[in-house]
C-alpha cells in the first residue's frame, strides 16, 4: 500500500497507481462538498478549465501514469483528498530522503530538471489540470526522474491530508496565478492559512520558495509571509525580498513575464527552528 490509513472512514485506504483519466470529471472544485445532491463549491485558487488533452498528452497519460502519478482517495470532486490517509514515502520511494513538494507543476520544467539533477532527494508535485499533469510526466519521463512523482489534487487538500506536520524539507510555489482583481484575492493560493499550514508541514528549518512576476502579488506574499510566525525571511535585500534562486530553471512562464517588462519576485521564507 502507498499511503498508511490515519482512521478515516472515508474511503479506500489504498493508493493505486496508474490512474485512468476517464475517473477525472471536469469539476475541479477540490474545496466543494456535497448538500443533498447537490456539490456546493468552496474557495479554491484555481478554476474550471477543460481536461482535454492533445494526442501526445493523452499518449503520455496512457503509458506513463503508472509509473510516474499516484492515485489518491477523492473526497467530493476530481481534485479532492480524502481526510485520514498520509502517503507512506518509503514505500513510494523505496527509500528515505528528503522530500520536496512543488505546489502546481505547471507543465513540469522546474520539477524534471531540478528532480533529475538531484537525485538523492525526493520530490512531489501537485497539479490540477490533466494537460498539464500530462505534460509533466513527459518531462519527468525524458528527464528519467524516477524520484518524482504527481498528484492530479489541490495542493492545500494535499498537505493537508497526506503529508504529516514536520515531514517536508522544502515547499516551491512559482509563477502561482495572481488574481488580479480583488474581489478574487480570496483565490490567491499565498494566504494566511496556506502560509500556516506550509509553516506546520515543513521541517524546523525547512524552505518555502516561491517566485512571482507581479508586483502587487509580490507585495502581497510579502505581507503574508511576514505575518505567519513560524516563517523566517533568508537572505532579504533591502525590499524585502530574495535574490533569484540560481537553480530554478527559467520557464516559459518567467520568459514570458520578463518579455513583458514586469520584475521577477523570489521569496525565501524558512521554518522556525522551535515553534
Amino acid at each position: 500500500m502507498l499511503f498508511r490509513s490515519l482512521g478515516s472512514t472515508s474511503g479506500s485506504d489504498s493508493l493505486t497507481p496508474g490512474p485512468n483519466t476517464a475517473e477525472y470529471s471536469d469539476d475541479h472544485s477540490a474545496g466543494a462538498h456535497r448538500s443533498g445532491d447537490r456539490v456546493r463549491r468552496g474557495v479554491v485558487s484555481f478554476v474550471r478549465r477543460s481536461p482535454r488533452m492533445n494526442v501526445s498528452q493523452q499518449r503520455s497519460m496512457d503509458t506513463l501514469a503508472s509509473t510516474y502519478m499516484i492515485e489518491v482517495p477523492r473526497d467530493v470532486t476530481s481534485t479532492s483528498v480524502a481526510p485520514g490517509a498520509h502517503l507512506d514515502l518509503p514505500k513510494i520511494f523505496g527509500r528515505t530522503a528528503p522530500l520536496t513538494v512543488e505546489i502546481g507543476t505547471g507543465s513540469g520544467d522546474v520539477l524534471a530538471a531540478l528532480a533529475s539533477a538531484h537525485p538523492e532527494r525526493d520530490f512531489i508535485g501537485f497539479e490540477v489540470y490533466l494537460p498539464s499533469a500530462a505534460s509533466t510526466l513527459t518531462k519527468l519521463h525524458a528527464a528519467r526522474a524516477t524520484n518524482a512523482r504527481i498528484i492530479l489534487a489541490d495542493a492545500a487538500a494535499g498537505l493537508d491530508h497526506l503529508v504529516e506536520p514536520g515531514e517536508v524539507d522544502e515547499i516551491w510555489t512559482f509563477f502561482a496565478d495572481p488574481w488580479h482583481k480583488k474581489r478574487h484575492h480570496k483565490r490567491r493560493i499565498v494566504n494566511p492559512d496556506m502560509a500556516r499550514l506550509v509553516a506546520s508541514r515543513l521541517r524546523p528549518g525547512g524552505l518555502w520558495r516561491l517566485a512571482t512576476d507581479w508586483d502587487d502579488y509580490a507585495t502581497w506574499m510579502l505581507g503574508v509571509l511576514s505575518a505567519e510566525p513560524l516563517l523566517k525571511p533568508v537572505n532579504t535585500g533591502p525590499d524585502g525580498f530574495s535574490p533569484r534562486w540560481d537553480e530554478r530553471p527559467v520557464t516559459r512562464y518567467e520568459k514570458k513575464g520578463l518579455a513583458a517588462g514586469r520584475v521577477v519576485h523570489d521569496l525565501t521564507w524558512r521554518r522556525a527552528e522551535k515553534s
